[in-house]
């Protein structure tokens, strides 16, 4: 057989330095799959008319999203939304801050504690919010029942008796879930801390609050940024803790718009107007990360 001729070695040295770009190509190619092509498709329907079938009828520009801001549960649901993402957020990350300062310190038993610190996040959403909707529950909820055989109440307390109080239970739950990750994020930043700095700090007389906000808050703050904006994506985009324990009720009063926009998709086959609230909570979402993120970056830079 004849020899194939070789490329010539210009073309050569261009495939050679395209190489690391070809490893990279089948990464890209799934980014686009999974993720460019759906946020196109979400765009796409938002100033679409979409039959209940789903089908796209045509381009009826803005139409959604005004039918959108003009319902009075829209507004409502996004002041919910931004309730429950800084509340959950806000408070998990102060408490999974302080565990995580108590699970660096040398005690007895401390590798148990880990482990039941990890447990909630590890476990399924769902079954999580099935278990607290067991708990609060107003007829044969355990918490009624423990504190009845305590003796603290004398008779079963409706828990969720109004909107607030359901919204409310399902922050808790939120809160419950979220620590965990909050906590090993922190602990992990904690523990590339070189000792040196503590020990370095204690001789120039440094206080607890000193060594806080001088050492650990600085060295520990990529951790926290990446936990907090991740935080800020996961509990912002959260759908079974809601849907669970409450879907919306009462009267739609418990909504975030993540279960709002798969009501008005799923159950109201409105599935343009669904689209809309989808890139609304898009553009809010990446506005609020990139605020953190710029002045995390700002911080970062002001410390070096």
């Amino acid at each position: 057989m004849a020899k194939q001729p070789k490329p010539p070695v210009t073309i050569r040295r261009r495939l050679r330095g395209a190489e690391p770009y070809l490893w990279m190509l089948p990464s890209m190619l799934l980014m686009a799959v999974m993720i460019l092509i759906p946020i196109f498709t979400v765009f796409r329907y938002s100033v679409s008319e979409i039959s209940r079938s789903g089908r796209i009828k045509g381009f009826n520009g803005l139409e959604n999203f005004k039918d959108v801001v003009s319902s009075p549960n829209f507004w409502h649901t996004l002041t919910n939304t931004l309730v429950w993402t800084v509340v959950v957020v806000g408070f998990s990350t102060v408490i999974g801050f302080v565990l995580a300062l108590v699970l660096n310190q040398k005690f007895p038993g401390r590798k148990l504690i880990r482990a039941l610190v990890i447990f909630p996040w590890a476990t399924s959403l769902i079954i999580q919010a099935v278990i607290w909707k067991y708990i609060i529950n107003a007829d044969y909820g355990s918490l009624n029942v423990i504190l009845t055989k305590l003796g603290l109440i004398d008779h079963f307390i409706n828990w969720t008796s109004t909107a607030e109080a359901f919204f409310a239970w399902e922050c808790w739950v939120g809160i419950f879930v979220t620590v965990p990750f909050v906590t090993f994020c922190v602990l992990s930043g904690l523990q590339s801390i070189d000792s040196s700095y503590y020990e370095a700090a204690e001789i120039d007389g440094a206080t607890f609050w000193n060594k806080m906000f001088k050492v650990t808050l600085p060295l520990v703050r990529p951790s926290l940024t990446v936990s907090t904006v991740l935080n800020i994506i996961y509990v912002f985009n959260s759908f079974p803790i809601i849907w669970t324990i409450s879907k919306g009720d009462p009267a739609d009063k418990t909504h975030t718009l993540v279960t709002y926009l798969y009501k008005l998709s799923f159950t109201n086959n409105r599935a343009g107007q669904a689209a809309a609230v989808s890139v609304i909570g898009f553009v809010i979402l990446a506005i609020c990360a990139s605020i953190y993120m710029i002045m995390s970056l700002r911080g970062e830079e002001a410390d070096q």
